[in-house]
């Protein structure tokens, strides 16, 4: 088997999280007395992690509305999107079909998992709960947990450090441009899902290593069972 270590994008690659995000994001927007936003609006501008998020939503609102200027302080606002996400979290979002097995088949063959994500930390250990994908991982990184994230170089190969791994024997999936920069900067293998949000752009505009129609068929190549499809 050629693959010891394989790392996993969260958010569009291992859980459809879009809903809840956009439903805690609108919630905290509304709780300032800012309209909600489209929830495909917000699902575009997921991959950068909660805080960015929600500062873009705040500057498209004061650009419909300049008078929000005076009166709105983000951090506020900030905060108010960690108490609804909180609540949303696990609500509506599903792990997209196979993940589980996957995650469960590469720890069966003593593959080091690692889940990689912008989002922050503390949201992140929340959904893998909330979705039973908690303990499938020996290693989650959040957008917070080093000084910097995807895509910097420095993610994946701290990732590749952790485990005394070799990034020629590494791959990191995910779903958007963001994971295949960060994957190519570290030199481990860029590896792609077709669905999940990547700011709706199809997932081969952004020229990944190999793309897969399901984690399935991740687990399946990994394993040496099943081939994977190049991308466009």
């Amino acid at each position: 088997m050629r693959w010891d270590l394989v790392s996993f994008d969260l958010d569009g690659t291992l859980v459809d999280t879009a809903s809840e995000i956009a439903e805690a994001a609108n919630r905290a927007l509304e709780s300032h007395g800012i309209a909600r936003r489209p929830a495909a609006e917000v699902t575009l501008l997921i991959g950068a992690g909660m805080r960015e998020l929600m500062l873009k939503l705040l500057a498209r609102a004061m650009l419909d509305r300049p008078d929000l200027a005076d009166r709105i302080r983000p951090e506020r606002v900030l905060a108010s999107m960690d108490e609804h996400y909180a609540v949303t979290t696990g609500t509506t979002g599903v792990p997209y079909p196979g993940a589980r097995q996957a995650l469960q088949a590469l720890r069966r063959a003593g593959v080091r998992l690692a889940c990689v994500t912008n989002k922050e930390a503390r949201h992140a250990e929340r959904v893998l709960r909330a979705h039973g994908l908690d303990g499938a991982f020996d290693l989650v990184l959040g957008g917070d947990t080093l000084p910097v994230k995807k895509p910097d170089a420095a993610v994946l190969r701290h990732v590749v450090r952790h485990f005394r791994g070799s990034a020629e024997r590494t791959a990191h999936v995910g779903d958007s441009r963001v994971d295949v920069e960060a994957a190519r900067a570290a030199g481990v293998a860029a590896w792609a899902v077709p669905y999940g949000y990547n700011a709706g752009e199809p997932i081969g505009t952004a020229r990944p290593d190999l793309v897969f129609a399901s984690l399935d068929d991740v687990a399946r190549h990994v394993l040496g069972s099943a081939p994977a499809r190049h991308a466009a």
